[in-house]
């Protein structure tokens, strides 16, 4: 798994306070804050909202998707995918093309993926279980 600093969602001071409390890589993160229970604790040891959690959470949970990394995730995010099982949910083409234009707006990523890669995470979105709880 990709270490906690990867995750473009996390800022750098936060990214100390999860290191300080032994969160080191987004399997650590998931392990630790996959639960709400889990998400408040964490949250109150390094001094965020436990909703901020669960947005490093859903993109730690992503990145798990083959050839989903940091910045994959954190593009899917904007376009509105927040979690891996709404990427289950979405049309291959119309994702595709929400991707493009929303990069061509905001300059998200430098190599767009293809709508075969949005396929193919999509059909292994559909194939793991998301281990974010509610």
């Amino acid at each position: 798994m990709a270490s906690i600093g990867e995750l473009a969602a996390i800022p750098l001071a936060d990214a100390r306070n999860l290191r300080k409390c032994g969160v080191r890589t987004t399997e650590g993160l998931l392990k630790e804050a996959a639960t709400k229970k889990g998400r408040v604790a964490l949250a109150e040891a390094i001094g965020v909202t436990p909703d901020q959690v669960l947005l490093w959470v859903r993109r730690a949970d992503m990145m798990r998707i083959k050839g989903v990394g940091a910045e994959y995730a954190e593009l899917l995010s904007a376009a509105g995918v927040e979690s891996v099982r709404a990427l289950r949910r979405r049309n291959p083409a119309a994702l595709t093309a929400q991707i493009y234009e929303l990069n061509g707006a905001k300059g998200l990523v430098s190599r767009l993926p293809t709508e075969g890669m949005v396929a193919s995470w999509i059909e292994s979105a559909a194939s793991i279980e998301p281990l974010v709880k509610a």
